[in-house]
């Protein structure tokens, strides 16, 4: 006895056409670019296409036009973790009609290059998106029909550039502290090999002189928690600022954990800021500000580049800006004028 399948039936193109009351001529062009429809026929195939959960069926249009429908992606090594950008970049990739693979490769730049040529040169992609550096001779070697985009983020040492290095949100923290009343404020930078680092530390010391504001200094640390203990711990009680701007969260929650050994209140006698919105931030007693990075929309604006390369279809990109102030309870009003 012949079983049958009970998975479900696919829609068709045509049924999406159907519902969207257009031709499947129509559905057709739009699977392959949005330009030049008008607003209201994109409108009505995206709620068809939402409605029906219709997918590309890739396997046909493979054999129909000698596509694939896959892309690749070039993962950084374990030293970083791109999870939040592949899960952006994947989804706009499915938005699109493409599936995905994920390829990591430890080794330098070199390395990687010569593994995304080989990943290219099996004619089994449509195009790479690499979130790590590759080698500029990459763009020389790649065979014909061959497409990469590489998101500009990273440097060779896999250190945050580009929108990651963008310090204009510590700039929102201190205003905004200033119409808390703070005047006297202290950063903990990061690690100053990174470009972002460097950015926030410079963005402090503009934005002391632009606003007339006192600064207790400035401690060149590395990232760790320990870095921020040790900066509070070596301030004296005369020069105890009333807001400290930490490089990230980890720095922040040390900078708290010597205020409290000192018998300060965390935000009453000093307000505290960290980076990156790591999700303990929330739960800390009190709730750290700090700033949330969308890096979804980052991975998800760079496989966008690489679909409109391959196809010329362009989708809706991530909102900008990428990064904004998250404020919790570690800032407030100061008590001291």
């Amino acid at each position: 006895m012949t079983e049958r399948s009970t998975e479900p039936r696919r829609p068709t193109i045509k049924e999406v056409a159907r519902l969207a009351g257009v031709s499947h001529q129509t559905v057709s062009r739009y699977l392959r670019s949005r330009n030049g429809l008008k607003p209201d026929t994109l409108s009505r195939i995206d709620a068809a296409v939402s409605e029906l959960n219709y997918r590309p069926n890739l396997v046909a249009r493979s054999m129909r036009t000698r596509r694939t429908g896959r892309l690749a992606v070039l993962l950084p090594t374990m030293f970083y973790n791109p999870a939040r950008m592949l899960h952006g970049a994947t989804e706009a990739a499915h938005e699109a009609g493409f599936s995905v693979e994920a390829v990591s490769v430890i080794g330098d730049v070199e390395t990687r290059t010569e593994r995304m040529l080989e990943i290219v040169g099996t004619g089994q992609v449509e195009g790479v998106l690499a979130l790590a550096p590759i080698s500029p001779r990459a763009g020389d070697q790649l065979p014909q029909g061959g497409t990469i985009v590489v998101a500009a983020d990273f440097d060779d040492q896999m250190r945050g550039i580009g929108e990651l290095a963008d310090a204009s949100p510590l700039v929102a923290i201190m205003e905004g502290l200033v119409e808390f009343g703070h005047r006297r404020f202290f950063h903990v930078a990061g690690n100053l090999q990174f470009a972002s680092a460097r950015a926030r530390k410079a963005a402090y010391l503009e934005t002391v002189e632009r606003l007339g504001l006192e600064s207790a200094g400035v401690v060149d640390g590395d990232w760790s928690g320990k870095s921020g203990y040790d900066a509070v711990h070596s301030l004296s009680d005369e020069q105890m600022p009333t807001a400290i701007v930490a490089a990230n969260d980890i720095v922040a929650s040390g900078a708290i954990r010597a205020l409290v050994e000192r018998g300060l209140d965390v935000p009453g006698d000093v307000s505290v800021t960290g980076w990156d919105n790591n999700e303990a931030c929330q739960y800390l007693p009190p709730g750290l500000t700090s700033v949330e990075l969308n890096l979804e929309g980052l991975g998800r604006n760079a496989m966008l580049s690489l679909v409109k390369a391959i196809s010329g279809r362009e989708l809706e990109p991530a909102p900008r800006p990428l990064q904004h102030v998250i404020w919790r309870e570690s800032t407030g009003p100061t008590t001291c004028r």
